[in-house]
């Protein structure tokens, strides 16, 4: 099976939004950093997606992005959720425990059926 038909990759597609904000929430972080960050939380995601994702969050005006200079390399771009972001988080958070409960149950349901 592709890995890109892959449930638990499907699953994050659609979730990467909130998980961002999440991080984001903590501290201003950039961009590799998340990426870290998620993999550490077991969810492995490219780069190639990861900016993306916060180019749709910053053109919703749902983060705010502040460019500060390495130490010894590179300026970075950190991000952090704007007062509307923080809005849309936890929103997107009571929706997600709702639907995330919806779903155990109904998983839980047909386990039991099946013992």
């Amino acid at each position: 099976m592709e890995e890109a038909f892959t449930p638990r990759v499907q699953w994050l597609r659609g979730v990467l939004d909130m998980c961002l904000l999440a991080l984001m929430a903590e501290t201003p972080v950039y961009g590799y950093e998340m990426t870290v960050r998620l993999a550490k939380a077991g969810l492995d995601v490219a780069d190639g997606s990861i900016y993306p994702a916060l180019a749709r969050l910053r053109k919703r005006g749902l983060v705010e992005v502040e460019r500060r200079s390495g130490d010894g390399g590179p300026a970075r771009t950190y991000y952090s959720p704007s007062e509307t972001g923080l809005q849309v988080l936890r929103s997107w958070g009571s929706d997600w425990k709702a639907f995330a409960t919806s779903i155990g149950s109904i998983i839980s349901q047909t386990t039991q059926e099946e013992s």
